[in-house]
């Protein structure tokens, strides 16, 4: 068992090591912490640390730098997060609440999270398979072209373009608006998607060719769920940090630009107190063994839970990051839900 002084000495060391990327010694850690021991004292410490695999000695220096196991034991038992600044989250109001839409909201998100983490920063789509048709509107462009508009009770609006074979007059198109509208309002995406299919089959011979086309259109559009794409700030974070990795950075990169990665490592992170971080080797199932992730949950009415998170070395400050990632998510889930 470790004894609180040496989890103090564990949480001295991460701080100092994130600090200056330095390994830490006893003689730093009397000079800058004030235990009120001796630096052998704190060797003993360190001594029984090393034993538990929570530090280790990159080289034959007497300093130590935490293990995946050392940032785990710090981030579970050690680590406060610190409130930001006033500064800070007025930052987040003013940058954020200047946005006009979901997709500027989420790319202004990652930005600002990636500035105050200084790490790469990752938002996820809200998934719109949860929602519900509020109302479905066709509008004539030209004889063969209508723009299929779909509105559902979150707010989100989905827009398609039909290109039909046939030209359609006002007086018909007014009647398929009418017959969708009876057909989708109140069903989720997925029952609107098979509801109108199912409506194709049954149109008469008039009206088939438009409301099939139609009706396809409407489907993909009820079908989309855009929490399978995400919107990624800050690589330069990342790059800077190179030295951090002890292989090759491009392998990092490349996993992260393949999104089905970081979706599924978004899928698995849960947690009871609305923050989760997953460390070093925990991530590497998916190429990802020498960053630690950090995300938290936002929700928007009727649709799926989404994640926001950033991504870097495991020689993160912990405590910063935690604090942004759970203020701008509750910033969003705030936003989005008000809207």
């Amino acid at each position: 068992m470790v004894s609180e002084r040496s989890l103090a000495v564990l949480r001295a060391i991460v701080q100092d090591y994130v600090a200056s990327r330095e390994p830490v010694g006893s003689k730093t850690i009397v000079e800058r912490h004030h235990f009120g021991v001796s630096a052998a004292t704190i060797r003993n410490d360190m001594a029984l640390l090393e034993e538990e695999e929570l530090i280790a000695a990159p080289h034959t220096s007497s300093g130590r730098i935490p293990t995946d196991k050392g940032y785990r034991v710090f981030v579970d038992q050690l680590a406060d997060i610190r409130p930001l600044s006033t500064a800070q989250r007025q930052a987040i109001e003013t940058f954020l609440g200047e946005s006009n839409d979901l997709d500027e909201l989420l790319s202004r998100t990652v930005r600002l999270v990636a500035q105050l983490t200084r790490q790469l920063a990752v938002v996820q789509y809200p998934s719109f398979a949860r929602a519900r048709v509020r109302h479905v509107e066709l509008v004539s462009l030209a004889p063969t072209r209508v723009l299929c508009i779909l509105i559902s009770d979150s707010g989100q609006v989905e827009q398609r373009l039909a290109e039909l074979d046939h030209p359609v007059d006002e007086e018909t198109l007014h009647r398929l608006r009418d017959r969708l509208n009876e057909v989708a309002a109140g069903l989720t995406m997925t029952e609107a998607a098979t509801a109108l299919s199912a409506e194709t089959e049954q149109a008469d011979r008039a009206h088939a060719e438009v409301l099939r086309t139609l009706a396809a259109t409407l489907a993909d559009q009820a079908n989309v769920t855009r929490s399978d794409r995400l919107v990624v700030a800050g690589a330069a974070n990342l790059v800077r940090t190179e030295q951090d990795f002890a292989g090759n950075i491009l392998g990092v990169i490349e996993a992260i630009e393949e999104q089905v990665v970081i979706l599924r490592l978004f899928g698995e992170m849960h947690s009871d107190d609305g923050i989760a971080v997953r460390i070093g080797r925990e991530n590497a199932p998916y190429g990802l063994g020498e960053t630690s992730v950090v995300t938290s949950s936002f929700a928007v009415p009727g649709r799926d839970v989404s994640r926001l998170g950033v991504v870097g070395p495991t020689r993160m400050d912990y405590s910063q990051s935690m604090a942004a990632v759970r203020a701008v998510a509750r910033y969003l889930s705030r936003t989005l839900g008000e809207s």
